[in-house]
């Protein structure tokens, strides 16, 4: 029986470190055990320039602890009228490694996001060109589609069309939820690829929904049935080098969770992978972790991979904290709702 693993340094391809208070207590939880981490610009002023993201980093750096070399990797947040120019000079700079597609109200803070995709074209034949990966909140907001086939539809009405019509353009299907996702996501190696959170791989429906709402675990997408969550749970722990860990790890405070209309999101920084050797583990797969978490997102990204190494222990079950504390309140940690023997000792 394998009690101690080391592998790479992890790297989180999907992260939501906010601002202001937040920001200066969630990011040194991703700093401790991460190397790099994809940032997300949806912020409440969103990050759509390259101006904003150069600002943003440096927001991000003071937040760490001191001598932390946490590395932010910084994405621009696609509008109708997103500027081609300033896409070419944020990518060539190599401080912004990709740009994020939300479909208007999709999601948190992404009401100025797309609503005509077709405006997208000419930012897009840019961003192929140049070679610059697309990430995207795979969901359509139409409120007549139910929000459990959002993904499917999104799949099938718009990035497969768009695709089609750009076929060199380098996708990234964030935090996939679903098996259709799952198997597009496989379609097209080198081009296509798809990250895949702790949360997802861990929770069905249920768990938000039976015995009572349970608001910190309602994120978007939103968690499906059971049948999907083991196709995730076999694509993670396939090897195939298309699927990485994006955590999606995204902080709200207790206040805004614990209410008549609750935000979407899960945070998962603080335990996340401690939570996914014991998944990996109770899947016969540990030797697959380090691909998934360390190896195969920063291929994709075209990255060198961390020269760091972690190593995790199993041993009795690991007690996490239950919230972490801002200068604007609580915020909830991701509760497994099963036993985590696994801890990050090195």
């Amino acid at each position: 029986m394998t009690t101690s693993l080391t592998i790479t340094q992890p790297d989180d391809w999907h992260l939501h470190l906010r601002d202001g208070a937040l920001l200066a207590a969630v990011a040194p939880e991703s700093a401790r055990e991460f190397a790099r981490a994809l940032i997300m610009p949806n912020l409440s002023t969103p990050v759509i320039t390259y101006k904003q993201a150069m600002e943003y980093k440096e927001r991000i750096k003071s937040a760490l602890p001191h001598g932390s070399d946490f590395e932010p990797l910084m994405t621009l947040y696609l509008t109708e009228k997103t500027d081609p120019n300033d896409i070419k000079r944020a990518y060539a700079s190599g401080l912004v490694l990709s740009a994020k597609l939300y479909p208007a109200g999709a999601t948190t803070n992404s009401l100025l996001g797309v609503q005509n995709f077709e405006k997208l074209q000419p930012v897009l034949e840019c961003m192929a060109d140049i070679g610059m990966p697309m990430c995207v909140h795979g969901e359509v907001a139409n409120h007549d589609v139910d929000i459990f086939d959002r993904e499917s539809v999104f799949i099938d009405k718009i990035l497969d069309p768009i695709r089609q019509r750009l076929p060199s353009l380098k996708v990234v299907m964030e935090h996939i939820t679903t098996t259709e996702g799952a198997n597009y996501a496989k379609s097209d190696p080198g081009k296509l690829a798809a990250t895949i959170t702790t949360h997802h791989l861990m929770i069905n429906r249920n768990n938000m929904l039976a015995g009572g709402i349970r608001p910190h675990y309602y994120c978007l997408p939103v968690p499906k049935r059971e049948k999907h969550r083991l196709s995730l749970l076999e694509a993670a722990t396939s090897g195939n080098p298309c699927y990485f860990l994006g955590t999606d790890s995204a902080p709200h405070v207790d206040k805004t969770k614990e209410s008549s209309c609750g935000c979407a999101g899960i945070y998962t920084a603080t335990n996340s992978i401690p939570c996914l050797a014991e998944v990996f583990d109770r899947a016969n797969a540990l030797n697959k972790l380090e691909g998934f978490t360390s190896i195969f997102g920063s291929n994709f990204y075209g990255l060198p991979t961390n020269k760091g190494k972690i190593t995790l222990t199993k041993g009795l079950p690991v007690t996490f904290p239950h919230q972490i504390k801002t200068d604007d309140g609580p915020v909830t940690i991701f509760d497994p709702n099963i036993d985590i023997h696994w801890q990050v000792t090195s």
